[in-house]
């Protein structure tokens, strides 16, 4: 295989997906400080979900009417996982239990951070991760990522709309390109997974997704039909 030859593939996951709704619903504890306390508020808060549970985790320092309103805490997980869009038995933004352990940052990191200097970062063990542009898509981003991304976000759109009722939140796709000359010219496949009602069919969610996999990919990429997997380890309810 030459250098400019070869198969490139990513994987999106949806915001109904759980590593996304725990990523959310950390991102909505951070707005509320933020909002309370640009300058100086800091949160470190871990979430996890499952069957109708969410845990909030960690530290965070702010206005003590913030650090202390666990109410509002509780509510802000619900209206995100209400947002997203769950409503099912297993797991129900009205009805999930949601247990807050967010206490006030150690005073011996605090005092770290401040003495770093570095009161802007405000986080001394974070990670950043960085990627880069390039040309391959209008939205500067490599193709196979961004068609991955696509195919979810126009799934979730319709989803949101009431224009799909079949399919549920959580969902996943990878798509994997074909390079020639180092440049994208096709699909040589589609894995698309999506959580749906338990009367919608195999058939049904496969039909339904190629619609948005052929919407998003450009004319002549859609890949062959034995390499286009839908919901392959069968139901996903």
């Amino acid at each position: 295989m030459s250098s400019g030859n070869y198969l490139f593939t990513s994987e999106s996951v949806s915001e109904g997906h759980p590593d996304k709704v725990c990523d959310q619903i950390s991102d909505a504890i951070v707005d509320m400080f933020l909002a309370a306390d640009p300058d100086n508020a800091r949160v470190a808060c871990e979430t996890l979900t499952t069957t109708n549970l969410i845990v909030l985790a960690g530290e965070v320092r702010g206005p003590s009417e913030v650090v202390n309103d666990k109410a509002a805490m509780e509510q802000a997980a619900r209206d995100t996982v209400r947002r997203i869009g769950y409503e099912q038995d297993g797991f129900h933004w009205k009805n999930a239990e949601v247990q807050v352990h967010l206490h006030p940052q150690s005073v011996d990191i605090a005092q770290g951070v401040d003495a770093s200097g570095n009161k802007d970062i405000g986080a001394g063990d974070q990670g950043i991760m960085f990627g880069y542009a390039c040309t391959e898509t209008d939205a500067l981003m490599p193709a196979p990522i961004h068609y991955s991304h696509a195919i979810l976000r126009r799934m979730a759109e319709d989803r949101h709309a009431g224009k799909t009722p079949q399919f549920g939140p959580d969902s996943k796709s990878q798509v994997t390109l074909r390079y020639v000359d180092g440049k994208p010219v096709g699909a040589t496949s589609v894995v698309v997974s999506t959580q749906h009602t338990e009367d919608a069919g195999n058939d049904e969610v496969r039909e339904l997704v190629r619609k948005y996999v052929a919407e998003v990919l450009p004319e002549g990429w859609m890949c062959p039909e034995d390499e286009f997997y839908v919901n392959p380890t069968g139901r996903f309810v």
